[in-house]
């Protein structure tokens, strides 16, 4: 029998990127991720322009905050304990190191952490847990368990299937769609350490093509930085030239490594990969985001639940 969690509760710390929450904080937060540097006006008109062609603010805040309570929810309706979720952003407050500050103030001892993408990179989940780890430390508590990646699991699966298939009934026959499945691109240094990210992105499309009996699918990637360094590829406006050079026009973008609405879906696929195809005559359509769909929360609430078991005293 499963021991009690004891009080304080188990925290959960649930973090994500962050964006803007109006257009008077873009530079700051491009600063921000610019470590210090503010974009050039040209960069930063360009941002501007991008946040209002999707309406002027991205809903991303508000999605992650409705995430980071459905899972709080989920978890002390679980019975196996009390849990108190506390959300940190990496680019804008509340600052992961916010978060942590507010956990050893209100005395949680033990903490499950849970980056808000499915798959693990050194450049990005990495670095999430080191700052958390970081500010632990300084303090003294708590002590961390993290959620390395989610990629495979099965709940995963079938919610990105589901959202497969509904695309493909937009098509006369779906047999002649290609599926594009797509992640955020990272620098390619990623590969010399043999960084898990572009394998874990192909064991996820992979999982999902068999599971609706796909073979017409293939991987992009999209939103690359705007650094001199080269990025992973191919990116996906490249890749939707190439099916259409190759007489292939229906498409379906799964962007499988962003789990909300926000810009890099919001601008990068519906805007700039959806104008790119119609100017192609090619059809394009998107699957929906898992933002705070009750299937998609019980899923992070299960994985939260499973992690904890590795807190000492918890899963005894």
């Amino acid at each position: 029998m499963q021991t009690p969690l004891q009080t304080p509760p188990i925290g959960v710390l649930v973090m994500a990127y962050g964006t803007p929450r109006s257009l008077e904080e873009v530079e700051a937060y491009y600063t921000h991720i610019r470590r210090g540097r503010a974009p050039s006006p040209e960069l930063l008109q360009n941002l501007i322009d991008r946040y209002q062609a999707i309406g002027g603010v991205s809903p991303l805040n508000e999605i992650t905050r409705a995430q980071a309570e459905g899972i709080e929810e989920r978890l002390n309706k679980s019975n196996q304990g009390s849990f108190k979720v506390y959300l940190g952003m990496k680019h804008n407050a509340p600052f992961i190191a916010d978060a942590v500050a507010d956990m050893a103030q209100d005395g949680v001892s033990h903490a499950v952490t849970l980056v808000l993408a499915p798959h693990y990179s050194t450049m990005s989940v990495a670095n999430y847990q080191k700052a958390a780890n970081e500010k632990a430390t300084e303090l003294g508590h708590p002590d961390f368990v993290h959620v390395d990646s989610w990629h495979l699991e099965p709940k995963f699966i079938e919610l990105l299937s589901d959202r497969v298939a509904e695309a493909l009934k937009l098509f006369p026959s779906k047999d002649a769609v290609r599926v594009l499945f797509t992640a955020h691109s990272l620098p390619e240094r990623i590969l010399q350490v043999g960084d898990p990210y572009p394998t874990q992105l192909r064991e996820t499309g992979d999982a999902v093509a068999a599971a609706l009996g796909l073979t017409n699918y293939s991987f992009g990637w999209q939103s690359a930085g705007r650094t001199e360094e080269k990025w992973l590829g191919p990116d996906v406006l490249d890749v939707l030239r190439e099916l259409h050079e190759a007489g292939e026009n229906d498409v379906v973008i799964c962007p499988t490594g962003f789990v909300s609405d926000h810009l890099e879906v919001l601008y990068d696929v519906d805007i700039e990969c959806q104008g790119l195809a119609k100017s192609l005559g090619m059809h394009l359509e998107r699957t929906a985001s898992l933002n705070a769909d009750p299937r998609f929360l019980d899923l992070l609430s299960d994985v939260v639940l499973n992690r904890a078991k590795d807190i000492p005293g918890i899963g005894q």
